[in-house]
């Protein structure tokens, strides 16, 4: 008798902590959206998705300028990527890599690159 009431009353106060649960999150959701946090909350995690370079941070690795031509930066491409995989460096070897890939398609667009 005594563990039919307590199964009872175990099961009557989950229920209300979860109806509980469920209306402060319904409200903490409509004060988030109210006050723009949410809106942020999903621009924060696209920008943390997102794992394009920029042009900026390609010229930076490979340490070119935007006067430099696609051989120069096809030579510093050549000499980092061969530097860093003699050397064992598999992350730095693909950061110049992508560094390289981000600039070709600028100088793709300005039809200055060449096939690699």
């Amino acid at each position: 008798m005594a563990a039919k009431i307590l199964a009872n009353l175990i099961v009557l106060g989950s229920g209300v902590l979860v109806r509980a649960f469920a209306q402060a999150y319904r409200q903490a959701l409509a004060n988030a959206s109210k006050t723009g946090v949410a809106q942020e909350a999903v621009q924060n995690a696209a920008r943390r998705g997102s794992k394009a370079m920029t042009e900026l941070e390609a010229r930076q690795i490979l340490g070119v300028t935007e006067k430099s031509t696609w051989e120069d930066i096809m030579k510093k491409y050549d000499v980092l990527f061969e530097k860093n995989g003699m050397q064992g460096s598999f992350y730095l070897q693909s950061k110049v890599h992508r560094a390289k890939e981000c600039l070709e398609s600028v100088y793709q667009s300005e039809g200055q690159a060449g096939t690699s």
